[in-house]
């Protein structure tokens, strides 16, 4: 099926599937991805990644990938949609060359693909029933209350986070996509959901019967708020192609366009600085 966007991109939409082999393919050469187009992934998520109902590329990684890309030369994105524990299987395997998805840059990730600098950085939030009856407010609510339990995004990283906190495995429920949380926590499979802030509130703004969390309690490790960093991402043997696009992001970081892109898809002004904070290869050893 094929698109063509506002800026006049062509788009060819394909749906991924889950494969679990996580061996290396090679990777197409940066002339080969400019003579014959590169396929992209995202994981339709709000507002980090996704297509619209008219298979518009959305979200700070698709709409900033659209600039990265004419700027190296790359004419035609082919934009795949899959689960966002599919991204870096996908990655690894071949079917895609590059994710759009805003993934967070964590070291046990790094080991297995290549990430561009940082694009984005966000915070935590929860997603509770609407009212709040269970009173919960932070990720540690879950490691003392033994009769709650929290829904989590599978390949997330929020199921570290919670385990890390004290919350025993079997109270982790894991869901595949974020749009599932909002029935886990009407239907009693989960009393909460754990996602990014952005996500939440996305995820608050479909239904009058959940919400965010108010007075959210960000949760700390080792001293430090959990706030993550997010990157484009790319296949172990893409260099040539995860160099290019870095060093078009470095460019358009500093220009308002990028600064605008990230406000419009609800970024605060606190997001934006903050994602000049660390270099990817700091993230990678954090």
């Amino acid at each position: 099926m094929s698109h063509v966007n506002s800026a006049g991109w062509p788009i060819r939409l394909a749906i991924g599937t889950l494969m679990i082999g996580l061996v290396p393919a090679s990777a197409a050469s940066l002339d080969e991805i400019r003579e014959n187009g590169i396929r992209i992934a995202v994981a339709n998520e709000v507002p980090y990644g996704y297509l619209d109902s008219d298979g518009e590329p959305r979200g700070a990684g698709p709409e900033v990938a659209l600039h990265l890309m004419e700027a190296i030369g790359v004419d035609d994105i082919e934009w795949i949609v899959t689960d966002f524990s599919d991204l870096i299987p996908g990655l690894r395997e071949g079917r895609f060359d590059m994710a759009a998805a805003e993934m967070a840059i964590l070291p046990h990730r790094c080991e297995l693909i290549l990430y561009s600098e940082p694009n984005t950085t966000y915070g935590e939030g929860l997603l509770v029933r609407a009212g709040n009856p269970l009173e919960l407010q932070a990720y540690e609510d879950f490691a003392k209350r033994n009769d709650f339990r929290v829904a989590v995004m599978a390949g997330a990283d929020q199921a570290d986070t919670l385990k890390a906190l004290g919350v025993a495995e079997e109270k982790i429920v894991t869901i595949e996509r974020n749009e599932q949380a909002i029935d886990a926590i009407l239907n009693g499979a989960a009393d909460a959901y754990a996602a990014t802030g952005l996500t939440v509130t996305a995820l608050d703004q479909q239904s009058q019967e959940v919400e965010a969390a108010m007075d959210f309690i960000d949760p700390i490790l080792d001293g430090e708020e959990v706030r993550s960093w997010g990157g484009f991402a790319f296949g172990p043997e893409s260099e040539a192609l995860r160099d290019a696009v870095n060093e078009a992001l470095l460019a358009f970081k500093p220009t308002r366009a990028w600064e605008q892109t990230l406000v419009d898809n609800g970024f605060a002004q606190e997001d934006v600085l903050n994602s000049f904070k660390y270099r990817t290869e700091q993230l990678c050893q954090r």
